[in-house]
């Protein structure tokens, strides 16, 4: 299926004549606005990464949008755009439309204003592993990985949320749903907006 097509396109006229142009360009371009839909992953990563470099050498002091609807993906992808975030002197405002789920929780409470719509959810839980074979310190190995990631999670939850590690911890041994009013009540987001 040609994307494409599926992507809803705007008329300019100049002087040049006419031309059609994805929304999201106009989008990125007039309102400073980036999408994070679908996996965390180092494709979607790279490309939300040089968005975000691009709108930080534009203005580095005008906000940025971004829109996050998405069930999470790649720790370490999603870590390099949590560094990059952090790194940039523009504000982020996040927005959850839909799901922030897993890795686009965490990106999503990382935002210097979390608004989230009416009817959009969070749900965090610990890192997840699968398919750990092979030696018994192969085993070992991977699962103190695992462990170091859950404690660098977490410490980049408490620190947005205001709470400790601990009930951080808590919470994300298993997995924990919020709706909009129940992610304002746990700090996961600042408040409900109606309109975007």
């Amino acid at each position: 299926m040609n994307l494409y097509l599926m992507t809803p396109h705007i008329i300019k006229e100049s002087s040049e004549g006419t031309t059609y142009c994805p929304v999201q360009d106009e989008l990125f371009t007039n309102r400073r606005s980036i999408e994070v839909v679908g996996e965390i992953n180092r494709e979607s990563v790279y490309s939300l990464i040089l968005q975000l470099r691009y709108l930080h050498h534009a203005d580095p002091e005008k906000e940025i949008t971004m829109y996050i609807n998405s069930p999470g993906g790649s720790v370490t992808d999603g870590l390099a755009l949590y560094d990059v975030m952090a790194g940039i002197p523009c504000p982020i405002r996040t927005v959850c439309v839909g799901m922030a789920a897993s890795m686009g929780a965490l990106l999503f409470a990382a935002g210097n204003r979390r608004e989230m719509l009416p009817h959009a959810a969070v749900m965090i839980h610990d890192p997840l592993t699968t398919g750990i074979s092979g030696s018994a310190l192969s085993v070992e190995q991977a699962s103190r990985r695992l462990m170091e990631t859950r404690e660098i999670t977490a410490s980049i939850l408490a620190e947005h949320t205001g709470h400790t590690i601990e009930e951080v911890y808590e919470k994300t041994k298993k997995d924990s749903y919020f709706n909009a009013e129940e992610a304002v009540a746990w700090r996961l987001a600042d408040r409900i907006v109606t309109g975007i």
